[in-house]
């Protein structure tokens, strides 16, 4: 048997321990590297989608954060009618009684007196108080009270208007008096006692002689049957709203 020296064995023991650490390190995994930087195309694509993603999201982001838009509500003013000059024109056409009347389609040609009137009404109708109309039908004031029927010019116009109305608030009565306001109105009896402002124009129209665009107003108003029922009647017989120069309701009144 071959002993080898101590110093010798030594040595041996300290090349093979080297030998097995550099081949054991060859065995650990390497580290792992990230695909960007391996594929630096793989990099340039990230950062080119990168903003094509917050430009996508932009859009959704400012929908959310925007205020909602809500409908615009009908204007309470008097309305333009299509085919007129411009929103202050006045025409001129014959009444019922084949005396003239001026429609006046913009609100600011009236007198202020009329127009206060006309804003204050809006206001009380709008309200859904049927209470809030009493003030202006200067109620127990006589004669100078507003009329609402040709019975008892006397009866409280108010619970008149009440009873009128198809339900228990008032609240149909006071809708039809908007849309009534709503329209254009008309200016007769120029220079006489009974000059007055009278809504909806149509009552001092011939109803056979609308227009296209004045049918659409007055079916605002009123049905395709009871239209028809007009026609057939001769003139316009649904509610109307009638104030004097100075600023008086008259009267809110249906019929002829």
């Amino acid at each position: 048997m071959h002993i080898v020296p101590g110093s010798e064995f030594r040595r041996s023991i300290a090349s093979l321990t080297a030998a097995t650490m550099f081949f054991g390190g060859l065995a650990q995994p390497l580290p792992a590297l990230a695909f960007s930087l391996t594929n630096p195309a793989a990099t340039q694509l990230g950062t080119a989608t990168k903003p094509v993603q917050q430009n996508n999201d932009k859009p959704v982001e400012q929908a959310l954060e925007a205020p909602s838009k809500a409908l615009p509500m009908p204007d309470p003013l008097v309305k333009n009618q299509a085919g007129q000059a411009s929103s202050s024109a006045a025409t001129s056409d014959a009444s019922n009684s084949g005396k003239p009347a001026e429609i006046i389609y913009d609100i600011s040609k009236v007198p202020e007196p009329v127009r206060k009137l006309r804003e204050t009404i809006v206001e009380a109708a709008a309200s859904g108080d049927l209470e809030r109309l009493r003030p202006l039908m200067n109620v127990g004031g006589g004669l100078n009270q507003t009329q609402v029927t040709a019975d008892d010019p006397g009866e409280d116009p108010i619970k008149t208007l009440h009873d009128l109305s198809g339900d228990s608030d008032g609240i149909e009565i006071l809708s039809i008096l908007l849309d009534i306001l709503s329209s254009a109105c008309a200016h007769v009896g120029q220079g006489t006692p009974n000059e007055m402002y009278v809504w909806p124009y149509f009552a001092e129209k011939d109803i056979k002689t609308l227009t296209a665009p004045e049918k659409v107003d007055l079916m605002r108003i009123v049905t395709a049957g009871d239209f028809s029922d007009m026609l057939e009647f001769g003139g316009y017989n649904f509610y109307r709203v009638g104030i004097t120069p100075d600023g008086k309701w008259k009267f809110f009144t249906s019929g002829e």
